[in-house]
């Protein structure tokens, strides 16, 4: 009985192992060759259990579902000679397990064949289009023409191309360097261009207002000579008229003059003789030999009082002193008026004439010439 139940339990567990080698689930997401000693027997796409003969078929599973491909970065010369460190992804589905078995086997190998089968893509579709035209709004048409070269190539996997995209797309680091540099040369060009568009600008400025301020110095002094000049000649024609009514009395009063000149400061000493000329006047004074009389006249009208010279009643003055200050208190000050600088220095430069930032950009653009803007001027009237 013993033995009997061992022989029951010997075929029952050998049926088990029977059974678990000839039997297989396939789930949703996969689909199934059956192997015979490595020639495939048939495909199985429906989900559920199947059979098999134990023991010398073997199942190869693959995915139904999407699988990816992040191929190495290629670097792709560019129809414009440049060139551009690529980074591409592929998805793909397997469509025909039996060719997909025949030729790459396992994803291993479809995933080495697509890789070499995009960055050749890459090169082909990408080697006739230039770097602007990448980055316009033909990259989707270029795209498109990448996944047609793949789907020509993929076919012959058993796989059906999903999608493909560039992730990234870079310039090299030489390549990267190379431009940094022409940029910084183009950069610092441009501000040469800047500084010497403003040196010029500031050239032209300085020497308007150069010009400008000499013009204005110049008739600042003939107005102030003239004036000057004017004032002076009826200073003169008064004192003038003055020296000739009285003119002991005035030597009188250009003595004591000398006399305070000379002995203003408390550690002046003089050594002279006491009938020196000098101090001839110390001696007893008479003003009536000096021509001076007992009562003044009143000064003229114009004239300040404690400045009014002398007059001798009887005495014919050299100058008339009221018309002296009346052509005085004539002259007209107003005529002096300064002349306008533009007409020696021009119009001012368009530099100052900009009333915008836009404005004054367009003059720096079209080097900032402007009529009339001229430097200091060859004559200008300093007199």
């Amino acid at each position: 009985m013993n033995r009997m139940l061992a022989i029951l339990g010997v075929l029952i567990v050998g049926i088990g192992i029977v059974a678990s080698s000839a039997l297989f689930t396939v789930q949703m997401t996969e689909q199934v060759i059956v192997v015979q000693f490595g020639e495939p027997k048939r495909v199985i796409n429906e989900p559920g259990l199947h059979f098999k003969v134990p023991f010398i078929q073997e199942v190869r599973s693959y995915e139904r579902r999407i699988l990816d491909v992040d191929p190495p970065v290629e670097q792709v010369i560019l129809a414009d000679n440049r060139r551009l460190d690529v980074d591409a992804f592929v998805r793909y589905r397997i469509t025909d397990p039996l060719r997909f078995f025949q030729t790459v086997t396992n994803e291993d190998g479809a995933r080495t064949r697509v890789s070499t089968v995009t960055n050749a893509a890459l090169r082909r579709v990408l080697g006739n289009e230039t770097q602007s035209e990448i980055l316009s709004e033909r990259r989707a048409s270029i795209m498109g023409a990448i996944r047609r070269e793949l789907e020509s190539q993929a076919q012959l996997f058993g796989i059906s191309i999903v999608d493909v995209r560039i992730g990234r797309a870079d310039v090299p680091e030489e390549t990267r360097e190379a431009v940094y540099r022409r940029m910084r040369s183009e950069r610092e060009q441009e501000a040469r261009q800047f500084r010497a568009q403003g040196t010029a600008a500031a050239r032209r400025i300085t020497s308007y207002a150069d010009c400008v301020e000499t013009v204005i110095l110049a008739h600042a002094s003939r107005q102030s000579q003239t004036l000057r000049g004017v004032g002076d000649a009826d200073a003169i024609a008064i004192q003038a008229n003055a020296f000739s009514q009285a003119p002991d009395f005035f030597a009188f009063y250009r003595s004591l003059q000398a006399y305070s000149a000379a002995l203003s400061s408390e550690d002046t000493t003089l050594v002279l003789s006491p009938d020196s000329e000098f101090f001839r006047f110390f001696n007893e004074l008479d003003t009536a030999a000096l021509g001076v009389p007992d009562a003044l006249p009143s000064a003229p009208v114009g004239v300040d009082q404690n400045q009014a010279p002398a007059v001798v009643p009887g005495a014919e003055p050299l100058v008339d002193v009221e018309d002296a200050v009346e052509s005085l208190a004539a002259f007209d000050v107003g005529a002096l008026e300064l002349v306008d600088p533009t007409q020696l220095c021009g119009d001012a430069p368009a530099e100052l004439q900009a009333q915008s930032s836009e404005e004054l950009e367009e003059v720096l653009n079209s080097g900032g010439t402007a009529p009339g803007a001229v430097g200091a001027p060859a004559e200008t009237d300093t007199q």
